[in-house]
């Protein structure tokens, strides 16, 4: 439905003082950009309490006006309604008025009667509603969203949220979506903020994202590539050697060959093939021959069982019974 929000604007602030119209226009952006009380007063050369007080005096002429503009504020309330009662104010804003006349809607709903709106804080972004009851309900729902995110640890879409859920698809996606603690990622699905698949920070965090896509090890110079085709928005084109020394430094990486890296939560040890080596023989609860040996660090390090059995041959390190077994050598 369309209104004409700059007339009814117009009609409303028509005839005040001077200064009160400037105010009440420049205070809710209706001819350029919103301004502060502080900016105001400077311009005035008065305090932002004295701004304040014309402001206050500006709507109280202006609401008699507001009302006989019903069936527009029955509109809003209707649309507050399809959601639950309640939406965040950018989204309301941009449901009601698209990009051009968000700030004459934002002045409209400050004078009429029935509209609460709720400041931004810590917690939750700046919210409309038209009762009190579904503020209430929208933070229990968030609560409980957040607390099985907490316990299922892991993204989840749209459709699995709302799996076993009494409320329809508009009315939570808008309860939720005053929650700053709630966010959504490029891949359209929700998370907690603080989580690198909903906001990843800095390349290697986005280079673990690729792991986890790929599920196996790869060379450095792949996931370079890989880290350029994620979703999520990049100011530059990821260089090699930063990705490179973005895996060395970071614990969850581990070399497991010639420029090959794997995550450490897939199994994967740090160290070089004779640290493998010995962690093996240590883990055994008997000597291993030298075909179990190659096995066992082959799963761990991509390299040619040639460069295992060399470091086998390091007598400072092993020893070899007369099976040709290897055990660890006893200091």
């Amino acid at each position: 439905m369309k209104y004409e929000y700059q007339k009814v604007c117009a009609d409303c602030i028509k005839g005040l003082p001077q200064r009160t119209t400037d105010v009440i226009k420049r205070r809710f952006g209706l001819s350029g950009q919103r301004e502060t009380l502080e900016t105001i007063g400077q311009s005035y050369g008065i305090t932002r309490e004295r701004v304040r007080q014309i402001e206050a005096e500006g709507f109280s002429k202006i609401k008699p006006r507001i009302k006989e503009n019903q069936k527009l504020f029955k509109y809003f309330e209707n649309v507050l309604a399809s959601f639950g009662g309640l939406k965040r104010e950018d989204d309301l804003l941009e449901v009601l008025a698209g990009d051009k006349y968000q700030n004459h809607v934002s002045f409209l709903l400050s004078n009429g009667d029935g509209f609460n709106r709720f400041p931004e804080d810590n917690d939750f972004y700046s919210f409309w509603t038209i009762k009190k009851e579904p503020v209430k309900q929208a933070k229990k729902v968030v609560k409980s969203t957040i607390n099985r995110f907490k316990k299922e640890k892991r993204t989840l879409s749209l459709k699995e949220l709302l799996k076993n859920q009494k409320l329809n698809k508009d009315v939570f996606v808008s309860y939720i979506g005053i929650s700053k603690e709630i966010q959504k990622n490029p891949e359209e699905k929700f998370g907690l903020r603080g989580w690198l698949e909903i906001n990843p920070r800095g390349v290697k965090d986005r280079a673990y994202l690729v792991f986890k896509r790929q599920e196996k090890p790869l060379h450095f110079a792949d996931v370079a590539i890989l880290i350029d085709k994620l979703p999520f928005p990049c100011q530059a084109k990821t260089h090699i050697a930063t990705v490179h020394n973005e895996l060395i430094k970071d614990e969850r990486f581990v070399l497991v060959g010639r420029g090959l890296y794997a995550l450490k939560e897939w199994g994967y040890e740090p160290g070089v093939v004779k640290d493998i080596i010995v962690k093996t023989l240590k883990d055994s609860s008997k000597p291993l021959s030298k075909k179990e040996i190659l096995n066992k660090v082959s799963k761990q390090r991509f390299v040619k069982e040639n460069t295992i059995a060399l470091n086998l041959q390091d007598r400072d390190y092993f020893e070899r019974d007369s099976q040709g077994r290897y055990t660890i050598k006893q200091a």
